[in-house]
């Protein structure tokens, strides 16, 4: 087990009969199957998108900018000319970034492909074409790059025997690779500097029981996978020395969107004297939005709470069993009749069968308010961790002046205020 032994999560290629593709971990099957989802078309991509098979900011800014590309080199092939192109370019990545609405390297990543394309209108079609796949793949070497200077940074502010408290997944899953907070974690555990990681299962989707544990010990670093509610009694005994979570979305004043259940934990990063961290790409920061108050909200399908999804593989254990199930899938998959709402689908995988299946938990007719995000003050937090610094908000900062000092290359720590 090893860090370098963790799957990259999202890139471009071609299938076999050698068209162009996104290739992406589909998430919503891990950690108990490792399936790969080859999406070649741009709707595909913004199908993953919808259903989490890829999540995560940075992971989504790549996403969005491959998508555009993806249309580009197929549907936007057959287009000769280049204001119809550009018209239709444009309507693509409205499409993608309609996805999800609180992720702001969504917004980046489809818009920095579009502004791109529009700059080299001198270009030949083939050529310009040529440039958005381009800018598309070196986004996805960027992500890397930053996340590995990030996690430098961030693994600087952590001390020896560090016990780590992180929340959802910031890993490697959320971004094309590395990871963002669990990015930290990783730089710092090979250094040394990481004794234990406390792993909240981050309700209703459960990405920190399924991602963030997975990864974890993939990589081999000691942790452990509380509930949600547990995190408080855990800062009370003494065993967290920071907590580091991810970002979708930062703003101005340094309010910061991220999974449901963030806020709380910084609520008691203060009363436990705890260091509070949100480690973030620059891309994160929304400097077009003043205050959190202006953030959208993203809520969710209320099924994610009524109940929890399980999907496998099984294989009979007996020759009628085999020809029952192949009997029940000949025509393809086949919907097991249930009640009481719960719902499962059988299919032939192979020499096997793989089932996906919803169980409902709740009373009939139950209300339910599923928002994906919270937001958590600017106050409340410690320090911002980026690839390009670290920056410490003081009562009157403001990430705008923040940024203009680091500049787009220096290296800076920064106590900031106006």
């Amino acid at each position: 087990m090893a860090i370098s032994d963790i799957p990259k999560t999202l890139w471009w290629d071609e299938t076999e009969d050698g068209r162009p593709a996104v290739f992406m971990v589909d998430q919503t099957r891990l950690p108990l199957q490792g399936d790969v989802l080859s999406c070649n078309s741009y709707d595909g991509v913004c199908l993953a998108i919808r259903a989490l098979a890829v999540r995560g900011a940075p992971a989504l800014g790549v996403a969005a900018a491959f998508a555009v590309a993806l249309w580009s080199e197929t549907e936007g092939a057959e287009i000769e000319d280049i204001n119809e192109y550009l018209n239709r370019l444009t309507e693509v990545a409205d499409e993608v970034m309609a996805t999800r609405p609180t992720a702001v390297n969504l917004f980046w990543g489809a818009t920095r492909i579009r502004t791109l394309a529009f700059g080299n209108t001198d270009l030949s079609l083939p050529d310009l074409r040529a440039l958005v796949l381009q800018e598309a793949l070196n986004m996805a070497v960027e992500d890397e790059a930053r996340n590995r200077q990030l996690g430098e940074f961030g693994a600087a502010l952590l001390p020896e025997n560090c016990k780590v408290l992180t929340h959802c997944n910031a890993g490697s899953l959320a971004t094309v690779y590395f990871g963002t907070a669990l990015g930290v974690i990783f730089t710092a555990f090979e250094q040394g500097k990481i004794e234990h990681v406390w792993v909240d299962e981050t309700r209703p989707v459960n990405q920190g029981g399924r991602l963030t544990a997975w990864e974890l010990r993939v990589a081999g670093i000691p942790s452990a996978l509380i509930a949600d509610n547990m995190a408080a009694s855990v800062m009370r005994n003494g065993w967290v020395d920071a907590v580091i979570v991810g970002a979708d979305r930062i703003c101005a004043n340094g309010d910061t969107a991220n999974k449901i259940g963030t806020y709380g934990l910084a609520v008691l990063c203060k009363e436990h004297g705890i260091p509070f961290y949100v480690a973030a790409p620059s891309s994160t920061i929304d400097l077009t939005i003043g205050d959190g108050s202006k953030i959208v909200i993203e809520e969710r399908d209320p099924r994610e709470l009524e109940g929890f999804t399980v999907s496998g593989f099984f294989e009979p254990d007996s020759a009628d069993a085999s020809r029952a199930f192949d009997l029940l899938t000949a025509k393809g998959p086949y919907e097991v009749p249930l009640t009481k709402g719960h719902q499962m689908v059988i299919d032939r995988k192979g020499g096997a069968y793989g089932f996906d299946a919803w169980f409902k938990m709740t009373p009939p007719g139950v209300d339910i308010y599923n928002p994906a995000f919270d937001v958590t003050p600017g106050e409340l937090i410690t320090a911002f961790i980026t690839e390009r610094g670290v920056i410490r908000p003081e009562p009157t900062f403001e990430m705008t002046l923040a940024l203009t000092c680091m500049g787009s290359g220096a290296l800076h720590e920064l106590d900031l205020e106006r």
